[in-house]
Order: structure tokens, then sequence, then C-alpha cells
């Protein structure tokens, strides 16, 4: 008679109990040998039993039926052929409906469709071990994999930008930040939280950078694979599963701060219709229809002019066709008017310098604070290790304490890394912008189509079209810019400690 063979393991401690693939194919052949079967084809396959396992049964029962002059089934044991109780309904219904015979070894008994009262009692009862001892797995599984969480261990492949390694010392299995990629991670971040890059432009920077996936493949990323990216919240240190957040041990390639930019530009009025971002056009996405707060779409007309009109996409309002050249004249004296007068460009320099001496002093006191703090965290968590190990608390009670100990020492870092960030961007940002502000209009009449996007995104906010005319809000600290343009006394720049310039300066926006 011809058989074939179903070899399956789905545990390391399987494995070594010598349940192994390779030990039950050599047990499974000479117990065929044994009474005279022919092996024809050997099904071995290492699996948890989820959907997958079931798809490999699937390929078992799809033979049996193809091949009608096959009839017996070699199985180690019972839970070896079977992982559920559908697996078994389906093999009885082979053995009753289709004539098949099937062994297990090591259980010593067979069934076919002349088996006794007693041989299916025992195959029934085998059956419902094997759902037992799945459902034990199953629950040491879950028990294993809630550990992990609490200690804040990921048990997925790691994401791109970081690796799976072994720890050196202890041997177990974590992950580090890959060095030559996680930076280009953050600036992926970085550019997309500008609201300036669409997912597109974002993953076509990445593949010029030369970051490709972490796969087999090796392919540049695919911009779904982006989109996931920016949505994932391991990079400013958070695990997701199944929809909850859990804080993970392993270090950040960004902030919070920066990860909730990005979500700002995901959900808000910059972000990008898709149909339009391929095109060539000054306003794409960054106007809103004032009457119906539909995004204000850009079209050629004879392949000469550009009209701006609302998608009407909640239907009919009180919009009108525009032509590109009305906002531009409008967008050029909104510059016009934010250049500061060059007399005072120099004492502004100056003040802005003074101020930053200031805000370092300032940082360095709660940088100081924040380590004190963080490191007497450590030594409760110390402590607290000891009590558990004396066992004077129980796990649950040390998991419950210590996750609260932890979750405060993270969002103490997250503190100190956002004052590392602003003391290293904050000359940089108010020097930019001083020459920005200086040569507003310059700039724009000048550039291409793509950087009077960047300026305009730069500058302005909450773009809207009422008609014929540009409604917006000045981005900070431009607004200070265009309102104090002619100001002769420099005490209204630079003397009031209430000014609206001074306050920004207290808090500037960060703008990548």
């Amino acid at each position: 008679m011809k058989a074939i063979i179903l070899a399956r393991v789905s545990t390391k401690e399987q494995k070594e109990l010598g349940h192994s693939l390779p030990a039950q194919v050599i047990k499974l052949k000479e117990y065929a040998q044994k009474k005279g079967f022919e092996v024809i084809k050997v099904f071995s396959f290492s699996e948890t039993a989820g959907k997958k396992i079931r798809k490999r049964f699937e390929e078992v029962k799809k033979y049996f039926r193809k091949n009608k002059d096959v009839k017996v089934l070699l199985a180690q044991n019972v839970d070896r052929a079977t992982r559920n109780f559908r697996d078994a309904v389906d093999l009885d219904d082979m053995r009753i409906n289709e004539g098949l015979e099937i062994h297990f070894v090591q259980d010593g008994f067979y069934i076919n469709a002349e088996s006794t009262g007693s041989q299916l009692f025992m195959w029934e009862a085998k059956v419902f071990l094997a759902k037992q001892y799945i459902n034990r797995l199953s629950d040491d599984v879950k028990r294993s994999i809630e550990q992990k969480i609490r200690n804040g261990e990921w048990t997925s492949k790691a994401p791109i930008g970081y690796l799976n390694v072994k720890d050196e010392i202890t041997g177990k299995n974590t992950i580090i930040l890959d060095k030559k990629r996680s930076f280009l991670i953050r600036k992926a971040f970085e550019e997309y939280s500008t609201g300036i890059y669409s997912l597109k432009e974002i993953t076509s920077n990445l593949k010029k950078y030369g970051l490709r996936a972490n796969t087999k493949s090796n392919k540049p990323l695919h911009k779904s694979a982006v989109y996931k990216m920016i949505n994932n919240p391991f990079y400013y240190g958070y695990m997701r599963i199944k929809n909850k957040l859990y804080p993970h041990k392993y270090e950040p390639i960004i902030t919070k701060y920066l990860f909730d930019k990005c979500q700002e530009v995901i959900n808000s009025y910059s972000k990008k219709p898709f149909k339009y971002s391929a095109k060539p056009f000054i306003f794409r996405g960054l106007i809103k229809c004032a009457y119906c707060g539909c995004t204000i779409s850009s079209d050629k007309k004879k392949n000469k002019y550009i009209y701006l009109s609302c998608s009407k996409y909640k239907g009919n309002c009180d919009s009108i066709r525009v032509r590109e050249e009305v906002i531009l004249e409008q967008i050029k004296d909104i510059f016009e008017n934010i250049q500061i007068p060059k007399r005072i460009l120099e004492d502004v320099r100056e003040y802005l310098i003074k101020t930053n001496d200031s805000k370092r002093k300032f940082q360095k006191c709660e940088e100081k604070q924040i380590r004190e703090e963080y490191n007497k965290i450590q030594r409760k968590l110390d402590r607290l290790l000891d009590m558990e190990l004396n066992e004077s608390i129980t796990q649950d009670e040390y998991d419950k304490k210590a996750y609260q100990l932890k979750q405060r020492q993270y969002e103490l870092n997250e503190r100190q890394k956002q004052y590392i960030e602003a003391d290293e961007e904050f000359s940089f940002t108010l020097i930019n912008l001083m020459e920005l502000a200086s040569r507003a209009y310059e700039l724009f009449e000048f550039s291409k189509v793509e950087q009077k996007r960047k300026l305009i995104n730069f500058v302005l906010s909450n773009l809207k079209l009422k008609g014929k005319t540009l409604e917006f809000e000045p981005r900070k600290p431009f607004n200070v810019f265009i309102n104090l343009k002619n100001a002769k006394n420099r005490s209204v720049w630079l003397g009031r400690e209430d000014s609206n310039l001074c306050l920004w300066i207290q808090s500037p926006p960060s703008y990548h």
C-alpha cells in the first residue's frame, strides 16, 4: 500500500525531547518498512497551530484526494496529526468516506473505516487530549508574551532602523539600533513633519539615500511601508500590540514630539491629496475653500493658464475660479511685508544670541534636575529588585511597581532629549529665520515651484481662498515681522519684554 508521512513540530521543547522533524521521519519510515508500506511523499514542517499550519494541512488533504491510490497516513501520534477538532473531523471524514487508514505509531494503534468502537474511543480521547495539550501550549505562549511585554521586550521582527541580535552576555534575543540606517528613519520623520513633503516624495528621498527594506528582497521601501513607518510608535519608545501601547526598553530613534508632529500632518489640512501629488503646481494641496472647507485644486487650461478652483467634494458652494497669478501677487505682497529693516537686523541678531545664552543656562539647570530624579528612580528599582529576589514581594507586585518607575524614567529621558534637541536647533532656527525674513521676497521671486511651496508652508498657515482673496495666518514669528515692518523705534523690537517677539523667543516652534 502507498503511504505518506506527516511530521510536525511546533516548539523548541518538542525538538529537545526527541520529537524533531528528522527524528519523526526516520521512525515513521522504519515503521512503514516493517508494515510493507511504500512511502511516496513526506510532509514535514515546523510551525505553530495557526493559519499557516492549517494551510499546510490543507495541502495534505488535497494530495490524498488527488492521488486516490494513496490510502495510508503515518503520524508519530495523534497530536502530530491533529492540532484542533477541525483537523480531527476532516481526518475522520476521509477515514469513513475515502477509505483512509491512519496509523499513530507512537500511540500504538490505527483507525480505518472498519475500526471497532474501542479503537474509535481511543482516537476520540486522544484527539481531546491533543486539543488540551495545544490549549496548554497556547496559554504558556500567552503568559510568556505577557511577561515580555511587561519587561518592555518586542516579540516580533524589529522594524527597519533596528536589528534583531543575540545579547553577547545573556545569549537571549534582543534588539539594537541599526546605526547604518536609523539616522535615515529620523530624517524621514523630520522631513514629513514639515508638511512640505508628500509620502511619495519621502519614499523617493529614502530611495536616493539608499535605505532598503530589512527583508530578503532588500528592495527600496514602498510608499505603503513608509506610511506604516511614519505611523509606528516603536520609533519613539512604544510598542503597539492589539491597538494598545506599551513602553519598550530599546533606544528610541525619534521623540514623541516629532512623532506627534507627523500625525498632525497626516490628519491636517496641509496633507496633500493623492491625485494632485505628482503635478508641479505651487498651491497643490495648500489651500482650502473658505466657503465649504474642501481642497482648492489647480488645473492648467490651454496648456498655458493655471486656475485655482474648489474641488466641491461636499457639493456646490459659492467659490469661483481664480487665476493662479492673482494669488501669487498676494503672496509676494506678504513676503515683501515681512522684511526686517536692515538698520536693526544686526541688533536683532545680538539680542537673540544673548537670549540664547540665557536659555542654555536654564536648560543646564533643568537637565541636572532630570538626571537627579532619574538616578533616584534607578535606586528605587534596584531596591525593588532586591525585594523581589528575596521574595519580600510577589512577581506581580514587582512588575506593577517597576512598570510605573520605568515609565517615569522614560518620560524623563524624553524631556532631556527635547532639551538637547532644542539647544542644538535654537540658534540655527533663529539665524535662518532672520535671513529668511530679511530676504523673503527675493528668495520667493527667484525660486522654483517646489521651493516656493516650501516657503509658503514655512511662513503661512491655514490658507483659505475666499473669492479672489487669499486668507491666511502667519506662522510665528512672521506675524511679528509683518506687524512691525515699519517700526522706527528699536525699543519696539528689542526693549519690550512683553512683545510678541520676546514671547516667541521664549518658546520657538520647530520647523525642521
